[in-house]
């Protein structure tokens, strides 16, 4: 079976290497602008769901796998900073604070459909201005909503993690998309 990823995330990608499934990344082009009223949850979910319809609609013979993240502070969603100014605002923002990180995924063929969310806490320890242009200059991650690789040096920014699955955090919840796949009839150990 084909399984294809509708996204071009490096980050995705290598989590879903993980599996040892072979497969190929695609672009969606999906608008993620949130509806008005759109929740966070709401806001990934349709994202998900999204951008593996597009795919599918190009490849209906294939598994396609969907994701979004969105990552929630009072209510809003913080998106990826882009640049170095908007990562530190991000940063300091989220200093001492707890942040949402709503991650979907959609395993989609025709008319099959399987969708997971997961959500997981990040509580931020109090970081001083020093220590977020120390970690700015270290990693950039001006890609990643939130401003920071868990997977790497931004783990040192947190007092806790509270997650069913830690690959949530990263962009893809691999233990609920190994449940889909099993489903879909993929053989996995």
């Amino acid at each position: 079976m084909t399984l294809l990823l509708a996204s071009t995330s490096s980050y995705r990608r290598q989590l879903l290497e993980r599996l040892r499934l072979p497969v190929r990344p695609a672009r969606p082009e999906v608008d993620e602008t949130p509806l008005p009223g759109e929740d966070c949850p709401a806001l990934a979910r349709r994202l998900a769901r999204a951008k593996a319809a597009a795919i599918a609609a190009q490849h209906p013979e294939s598994w396609i796998v969907g994701a979004d993240q969105v990552a929630e502070l009072d209510g809003r969603a913080i998106g990826k900073p882009g640049h170095r100014e908007a990562a530190r605002s991000q940063l300091a923002a989220m200093s001492g604070r707890t942040v949402r990180f709503h991650t979907a995924v959609c395993l989609m063929r025709g008319d099959a459909c399987h969708e997971a969310l997961d959500a997981t806490d990040v509580r931020f320890r109090p970081l001083a201005p020093a220590e977020i242009e120390r970690y700015l200059d270290a990693e950039q991650p001006f890609d990643c909503a939130g401003s920071f690789k868990c997977e790497g040096l931004g783990i040192v920014l947190f007092e806790a993690i509270d997650s069913r699955d830690p690959t949530a955090l990263i962009g893809l919840p691999l233990i609920a998309l190994s449940r889909m796949l099993r489903e879909a009839g993929f053989e996995l150990p």
